[in-house]
């Protein structure tokens, strides 16, 4: 989601699109770089079932993304174009600040902040609320929306974090984990890895 938050966010930025937002553009044409790298390394190591399963979701959005540059310079022109691209961004931009939902989830219910990672939280937060201001300044509401929507999220992750930071690492029975006991051994099951997926 990242990776497409991304892409569309860079081409709204750019001149033709959206005037005066270059800047949108080199920022997320960065990041849309470094998020390729990732979603790369993931599929080199991933297990045979995770990178099919990921490989069909690049596959989805690389084709959004294709979908909304075709249809914004194929049918569309000015403001039309603006608008159409400001809203698949904000659409997507928010869903991308959304996908840690489920972890803060998790950390509620264990009370434990073991897979929130603190510098990921404090930097969603940072980007989420500088790209909000961005937007105030620029008065670009496809801009300042979905980045007030991140900064209030990274804002309840810190929050979280500072309520059950005291209760790292610890597990709770019945709860992150389940001791169950197979051939005479005890085993521990560890939350599934897609309950962490969004979050990486």
């Amino acid at each position: 989601m990242t990776l497409l938050n991304c892409l569309l966010s860079a081409w709204y930025g750019l001149p033709f699109v959206s005037p005066n937002n270059l800047l949108v553009s080199t920022v997320n044409g960065t990041g849309s770089a470094i998020e390729s790298v990732y979603v790369l390394i993931f599929l080199m190591f991933a297990p045979k079932k995770e990178k099919t399963k990921i490989l069909g979701l690049l596959t989805l959005i690389l084709s959004v993304f294709a979908a909304v540059v075709l249809v914004s310079l194929l049918a569309l022109h000015g403001n039309g174009r603006k608008f159409f691209c400001g809203t698949a961004m904000t659409v997507f931009s928010i869903i991308m600040y959304g996908s840690p939902l489920t972890i803060m989830r998790l950390v509620i219910k264990t009370k434990s902040v073991e897979f929130m990672p603190f510098f990921l939280s404090l930097f969603v937060f940072l980007c989420g609320t500088s790209w909000f201001v961005f937007g105030l300044i620029g008065k670009d509401p496809f801009v300042a929306i979905p980045n007030g929507f991140g900064c209030g999220l990274g804002a309840a992750q810190l929050i979280l974090y500072a309520i059950y930071r005291d209760n790292k690492g610890q597990k709770r029975a019945g709860e992150s984990m389940e001791m169950t006991k197979s051939n005479g051994k005890t085993h521990e099951e560890k939350p599934s890895s897609d309950s962490f997926q969004s979050q990486v």
